[in-house]
C-alpha cells in the first residue's frame, strides 16, 4: 500500500489516495469509515465477498457510508486506487443524493456526468508509475469539481461528533447549533449521506476499535462508549468488525 496526498485545490475535498497492489491473491476485512470512497481498478479484479456470492466491483466504483464490515478479495496482480474523500466533501463531485449510496457500491458510470470513464481507464493503464496515475485522477476530479463551498454548520457538527467520539445527543447538538432537530437531520443527510445518528455511530465504533487495538480494557471501552450492557456492545462490535471483542483482541485483522 502506498499513500499520496492531494494537491492544494483538492485538499478540502480529498483526505488521501491509497494505491493497493497485490502480487498474490489477498483477502482483507475493511471497516466502515466516515468518508465515501471512490475505487479505481487499474488491473486485476476486486470483489466484495459474502456468504451468497462475490460482488465483483466495476473499474470505477463509489462506495457510500455503511455500518458493517466488508470482506474484500484482491486477485493475483491486482492494482487499485482508492480516493478517500473528506467528510461531506463527495457532494462537490456527485449530483445524486448521497443518502441513496448508503451501504451501496455503485458503478460510477451509473451516476450523472461520468461519461469519459473509458478514456480515463485507458490513460491510467498506460501511465508509467503511480505518480502519473494520481495526476490523472486529480485532473479527472478537478474536471468534476463543482466548487461547492462546505456548509459551515455541517462542518461544525461533524467536528463536534468526532470530538465526542460519537457519544453525543443529536437533539442537544442541533440546539447548540441553533437549528431545529428536523431541519438539522435533513441538512446533514443531504451533505454527508447518512443521518447524524448514523454518522455518530460510525464515529463511536471507530473510536472503540482504535482503543481495542491498543489493548484497552473492553469493559471500560464499552462503558465510555455509552453501553450499559455487554451483550449489546458485543453485538455492535461484531457487526462493525466481523469479530467478537475477544477474537479481535487476539487478532485485529482489519484495515
Amino acid at each position: 500500500m502506498e499513500v499520496f496526498f492531494p494537491i492544494a485545490p483538492l485538499s478540502a475535498f480529498v483526505r488521501q489516495y491509497l494505491i493497493i497492489e497485490s502480487r498474490e491473491p489477498v483477502v482483507n476485512r475493511i471497516l466502515p469509515d466516515t468518508s465515501l470512497v471512490l475505487s479505481i481498478r487499474i488491473a486485476g479484479k476486486v470483489s466484495f465477498l459474502s456468504n451468497d456470492h462475490p460482488l465483483v466491483l466495476s473499474p470505477f466504483t463509489i462506495s457510500g457510508l455503511r455500518k458493517t464490515n466488508r470482506i474484500v478479495g484482491y486477485e493475483q496482480n491486482t492494482s487499485n486506487i482508492l480516493v478517500v474523500f473528506r467528510e461531506a466533501a463527495a457532494r462537490a463531485f456527485i449530483n445524486e443524493p448521497l443518502h441513496e449510496l448508503f451501504d451501496q457500491h455503485v458503478p460510477l458510470e451509473e451516476l450523472g456526468g461520468f461519461q469519459q470513464l473509458p478514456l480515463l481507464a485507458e490513460q491510467l493503464a498506460a501511465a508509467a508509475g503511480h505518480r502519473p496515475r494520481i495526476d490523472l485522477v486529480e485532473q479527472f476530479l478537478l474536471s468534476r469539481l463543482q466548487h461547492e463551498a462546505a456548509d459551515p454548520l455541517i462542518t461544525a457538527a461533524i467536528g463536534h461528533i468526532q470530538a465526542a467520539n460519537g457519544v453525543i445527543r443529536i437533539k442537544e447538538l442541533a440546539t447548540s447549533l441553533y437549528i431545529s432537530q428536523d431541519a438539522f437531520e435533513k441538512r446533514f443527510r443531504r451533505f454527508v449521506g447518512v443521518t447524524p445518528k448514523q454518522f455518530a455511530y460510525i464515529a463511536k465504533m471507530k473510536s472503540v476499535v482504535q482503543r481495542a487495538s491498543l489493548k484497552h480494557d473492553m469493559a471500560t471501552i464499552a462503558f465510555d462508549a455509552g453501553y450499559y450492557d455487554l451483550p449489546h456492545f458485543n453485538k455492535d462490535f461484531k457487526l462493525f468488525t466481523g469479530q467478537t471483542p475477544g477474537a479481535f483482541a487476539k487478532d485485529p485483522s482489519v484495515m
